[in-house]
């Protein structure tokens, strides 16, 4: 038969509470390292957005000016004295013209892109936004 016996170490326990100190310790560090490193990203994406922000105001300012410019050739193709109305809704520039207008110079430079709706009142022009600027930046 064999008989053992088990001695109360106190080394044993001083060892455990040791090592769970040492644990929580790492944890700590661990939290304070990670929260400097995201600090340090938030700062560097904040940084970059300025320029990003100005960069797409530029082209925004752009944009318009190029959809402004091809509104001005569809009225002088067009004739002023014939448009009622012109929008832009979502990504259309709608034109509103009368039933008298000539629109075959409008039909020449655009073709299936102009899409035209003539009833007895008016006649009803859509061109698409994204086609025109597609276009012009192909050509550019």
């Amino acid at each position: 038969m064999i008989i053992s016996f088990k001695e109360k170490n106190k080394n044993k326990k001083t060892i455990k509470i040791v090592s769970l100190i040492l644990l929580v310790l790492m944890f700590v560090i661990y939290y304070f390292y990670m929260s400097n490193q995201f600090s340090q990203e938030n700062t560097k994406t904040k940084l970059q957005k300025v320029p990003i922000n100005k960069i797409i105001m530029n082209k925004k300012k752009k944009l318009e000016r190029l959809i402004y410019n091809e509104i001005e050739v569809v009225v002088d193709l067009i004739g002023q004295q014939h448009i009622k109305k012109i929008k832009i809704v979502s990504n259309k520039v709608l034109i509103l013209c009368d039933v008298t207008t000539n629109l075959d110079a409008l039909k020449v430079r655009y073709g299936v892109m102009a899409l035209i709706k003539q009833t007895s009142k008016d006649i009803k022009i859509a061109i698409d936004v994204q086609k025109i600027i597609q276009s012009k930046y192909n050509v550019k």
